[in-house]
Order: C-alpha cells, then sequence, then structure tokens
C-alpha cells in the first residue's frame, strides 16, 4: 500500500504543468491565497483508505530576498485501514510569491517502518540543488518539488491548450530529476461531494511495474475555473483501482460554480 499511496500522490500533485517552451507561461495573477485548504480521499476500490489535505498560508521567510508562501501537505491513513498499513507524512514547500518556484522543500515520510527526511534547497536561476543527500543540476529554470508542481500548475497559462497536446515538467523526487508527461483531453462534467463541476482532463503518464498494470492509465479532472483545483484522479494498479477524490475546501480565491 506504501508505494500505492505514494505514487498516485505523487502524480496526482504534478499535474498539468506543460512544455510550451523552455520556461513555462504562467498567469501573473495567482489563483490561491493564504486560507486555501482543500481535503481529498483516497479510495482504494470502494474502501476509504487515506485523506490528504492541502494549505497555503502566509510566511515571513524570504529568499534571495523575496517573499514567500507557506504550501503544506499532510496525508494519512483512514483508522480503519491504519490497522493493515499505517502512514503519517507530511510535506512543506516556501515558493516565490510571484513566480510560484520553490526556493526551500522538506518531506517527513512514515509509512509502515520506512522513514524519509529530506530537505531540499532550490537555487533556480544557478539550476543547481542541494539535497540532504548530495547536491544536484537541475536540467531547466524552473524545476519543482511535489508540491510546488501542484500549486504551478494551477497558474499556468493554458489559453491555447489544444486536445490530445502533450507537456512536461521537470521536478525532483528521490534524489533525481525526471520530467513527467501529461496529455490533455478535453473537457467534461464531473460528479463531486461539492456538486457537479466543469472540468478540464488530463492524462499524466505513468511507468508499469510494481504498481500499476502495463497498459493502465491514470486521468485528472481539473475545474475549468478560476481556481484551477484537481477534483478527481483515478487509476488502474495491479489488483484494482485507486481513486482520489476532494471532499471539502475552504478559503477559495474564487466560488466554486457547479453546473445546474
Amino acid at each position: 500500500m506504501k508505494n500505492t499511496l505514494f505514487s498516485l500522490i505523487a502524480l496526482f500533485i504534478i499535474t498539468i504543468n506543460g512544455a510550451f517552451s523552455q520556461t513555462l507561461p504562467y498567469l501573473k495573477t495567482s489563483v490561491f491565497e493564504p486560507g486555501e485548504e482543500l481535503t481529498y480521499k483516497l479510495k482504494y476500490g470502494f474502501i476509504s483508505a487515506a485523506e490528504g489535505v492541502l494549505k497555503v498560508m502566509p510566511s515571513d521567510l524570504t529568499f534571495e530576498g523575496k517573499p514567500t508562501y507557506h504550501l503544506n501537505a499532510v496525508g494519512k491513513t483512514s483508522k480503519a485501514f491504519s490497522v493493515f498499513y499505517n502512514i503519517r507524512d507530511q510535506y512543506d514547500s516556501y515558493i516565490d510569491q510571484q513566480t510560484y518556484l520553490p526556493y526551500f522543500f522538506s518531506e517527513d515520510i512514515r509509512e509502515g517502518k520506512y522513514r524519509r527526511n529530506d530537505k531540499i534547497r532550490f537555487y533556480q536561476h544557478k539550476k543547481k540543488i542541494e539535497a540532504t543527500r548530495g547536491n544536484f543540476d537541475a536540467k531547466e529554470s524552473q524545476t519543482f518539488d511535489l508540491l510546488s508542481a501542484y500549486y504551478f500548475s494551477r497558474a499556468l497559462d493554458l489559453t491555447n491548450i489544444k486536445e490530445g497536446q502533450s507537456f512536461k515538467i521537470s521536478y525532483f523526487l528521490k534524489d533525481t530529476v525526471t520530467y513527467l508527461d501529461i496529455t490533455y483531453l478535453g473537457k467534461e462534467n464531473i460528479k463531486t461531494a461539492l456538486g457537479t463541476l466543469k472540468c478540464l482532463k488530463f492524462s499524466p503518464s505513468l511507468e508499469p511495474g510494481r504498481v500499476f498494470k502495463k497498459n493502465s492509465k491514470l486521468y485528472l479532472w481539473v475545474t475549468d475555473d478560476g481556481n484551477r483545483i484537481p477534483v478527481k484522479a483515478q487509476v488502474d494498479i495491479l489488483i484494482g483501482s485507486v481513486t482520489l477524490e476532494l471532499t471539502n475546501v475552504k478559503g477559495l480565491k474564487h466560488p466554486l460554480k457547479t453546473t445546474k
């Protein structure tokens, strides 16, 4: 369950960043603000397996003279599922208020007996990364951690996006700088706990192996509005399927509009 949960959450957070050019275009006005809180439920089949809460918080920290937002995400297994496998994960990222690029990221992973505690410092203009386990060269001048990738993707300028167009993002995960490819599939209305929402549909790439089937597809739905909130992710795994669903929101910058 550890690899299943971590893989889906990682792919979910790294959502819809695109390789429009070497520098990814983004909206100059942020789609989120301090006080926003999003709650998600992860289901294994019909069983509620875990819950995740993502927050945007104000920050007094500055890096290179620039003010930051503090992003926080906490994931844990449900009480019922903790009997079989206990997970308590926390991620924190400090991002530039204007460019949304990360300066500092930390993670505290506690999944069963597995432990991982990392601290990562990004130097975007130098394309350098200093991490707990060594120094690394970035591939792009915009390189993300899991959490900052999620929020940056929401601010992307998707004005000219076309159905079938593919995108990619450079991110740092487990001491490796790599890319994730995503394909835009069009628009759909999705039923959620908060009502039926107009969404953009994407399919991030997967690597078959211990978790995913050879032909597994991960689908992701993001609100087609001023908030750009991922509301659902779904993927088939080797045994059954896993779904991530938005269950509650607080402090949105824009009203959440439901369809009739």
